[in-house]
């Protein structure tokens, strides 16, 4: 399988960056697989994993929250609201941090303050659904 140059960035940090031969995007209209020579586009994504393989029998998952993909002839661009590699990721730390956010939207005292709660609640949450794959 031929290489392509992949980018994953999220606000905080690259994430990831280099040649790659395959990588799976969790689209918003459904899962899409690239690889080299792929045609040109743009998507949306979901909060979701993407499976990026360095090799054929080598690959690595990592969990984003939303952001954009951009297919192109230098290869693919993910720019990410929230990325994290699913290794990082410790699910007793996230449960403890899932129950602060709950009584957060139990505690705000404004609308704008249990949306925000509620927010950061719900990432969370999608953070933990990732890890069950």
């Amino acid at each position: 399988m031929a290489a392509f140059h992949f980018e994953l960035v999220s606000p905080e940090r690259l994430i990831f960056s280099g040649e790659v031969v395959q990588v799976v995007v969790p689209g918003s209209e459904g899962a899409f697989t690239v690889l080299d020579g792929h045609a040109p586009m743009m998507s949306t994504i979901r909060p979701g994993v993407i499976e990026v393989f360095e090799t054929a029998d080598r690959s690595n998952k990592m969990f984003v929250r939303g952001g954009f993909a951009d297919v192109s002839g230098k290869g693919l661009t993910i720019l990410a609201e929230q990325a994290l590699p699913l290794a990082e990721l410790d699910a007793a730390a996230l449960d403890a941090q899932i129950k602060a956010a709950d009584e957060d939207v139990k505690d705000a005292s404004s609308d704008e303050a249990r949306s925000a709660a509620e927010l950061r609640r719900d990432q969370l949450l999608d953070l933990r659904s990732a890890l069950n794959l």
